[in-house]
């Protein structure tokens, strides 16, 4: 089945590259929802996130001829939209704000209650809303994408060690977010 998906994604690949207009729309609405999410976490605003969400599509539908099946056409895409909210960023002047407060590790406590988690998980959400845009960036592309550190550093334009102290302070701050509410 996973095989049968992946030649389903270069087909469509192929039928836009052949201009099938109807492979675009299918193209589009496979990865629309999860490439949005993914500007969302990093730019913090769903005008913005709409906005890179389209210049990301048409980006890649101009460029599809350069797309050479290195990787999936969703992680090919899921760079250019990376790349976009983070220009946007940069382009605002939001930099990566250093934060000195020291914050404590929590245990977390396995809940069996769905709505107690569900308010956890919320609150969560809203710290990590909370956080400056370079903290927010750098904790969402390292624990929601799974990029390593070395990867988010040439992404972000930073050194290694930047992205490191800025994750490590971003984790503080929102614990102690956490922890005061």
């Amino acid at each position: 089945m996973i095989a049968t998906e992946h030649i389903q994604k270069d087909e469509l690949v192929e039928l836009c590259r052949k201009g099938d207009q109807s492979g675009y729309r299918r193209l589009y609405l496979q990865y629309a929802r999860a490439m949005y999410n993914t500007s969302l976490r990093i730019l913090n605003n769903d005008s913005d996130a709409e906005d890179i969400l389209q210049e990301a599509f048409i980006d890649a539908f101009r460029s599809l001829n350069s797309f050479e099946y290195r990787s999936t056409f969703g992680a090919w895409l899921k760079r250019i939209v990376i790349n976009k909210s983070i220009n946007l960023l940069k382009s605002r002047k939001h930099v990566i704000i250093p934060f000195d407060e020291q914050g404590e590790l929590i245990s977390t406590e396995e809940q069996n209650d769905d709505e107690e988690l569900d308010l956890k998980i919320e609150k969560i959400r809203d710290a990590i809303r909370q956080l400056p845009d370079g903290y927010r960036t750098v904790l969402s592309l390292y624990l929601v994408e799974g990029f390593d550190q070395e990867e988010i550093a040439s992404i972000m334009g930073i050194t290694h060690s930047t992205v490191r102290t800025q994750y490590m302070r971003a984790k503080q701050r929102l614990i102690c977010h956490l922890k005061a509410t």
